[in-house]
């Protein structure tokens, strides 16, 4: 015979069972609809533009203005200098930003856009990086500061190390093929 108990009182005894309760299915399912909404737009961007959204997302910060530097770009995307930096030899490459010596200091490359790159930008939607970023600034400081530490703490207990990770799905390539060797050995 079956359980004669109610849908709710079933799934209140199931989430009691479950590993952390309520909360920890709240924040499973927080990031699976997060990580879900950047694939989902990455791969809509790859289609529609040939661009990943990381590179889009690049693309469109420096549309708000000329970056002075790799590391001034880097602190406009939250990212780590040496991700921006693939990035942008990416986007250096396929003709939709330029790099020169800045005229005030030498030792410095400002990175702008291309007018192809301003063509691209033309067709291109807002990405849900930008949402994210935006999202995560409007959040009231101590929410913010107590959302940081939760994750870092969440990070480091996946065995995240203090390395730089890149922009979101940003050479995704290499890690499936890394992660391809790692099961074939």
């Amino acid at each position: 015979m079956g359980s004669h108990a109610s849908p709710p009182a079933r799934r209140k005894a199931a989430e009691q069972q479950a590993p952390g309760g309520p909360d920890a299915q709240r924040v499973m399912d927080a990031i699976r609809a997060i990580v879900q909404r950047l694939r989902v737009s990455s791969r809509a961007c790859e289609r529609r533009l040939g661009l990943s959204s990381a590179q889009l997302f690049v693309l469109q910060q420096l549309d708000q203005a000329a970056a002075a530097s790799v590391a001034e770009l880097a602190r406009r995307t939250l990212t780590h200098q040496s991700s921006v930096s693939v990035v942008v030899t990416r986007l250096a490459e396929r003709g939709l930003v330029t790099r020169r010596p800045s005229p005030e200091d030498a030792r410095r490359t400002e990175i702008s856009l291309t007018p192809a790159g301003r063509a691209l930008l033309r067709r291109a939607p807002r990405t849900v990086q930008a949402e994210l970023v935006s999202a995560v600034d409007r959040l009231p400081e101590d929410e913010r500061r107590g959302l940081a530490q939760s994750l870092t703490t969440l990070a480091r207990a996946l065995g995240a190390g203090d390395e730089a990770p890149p922009l979101f799905f940003e050479g995704e390539e290499a890690l499936a093929a890394a992660a391809r060797d790692e099961s074939e050995s």
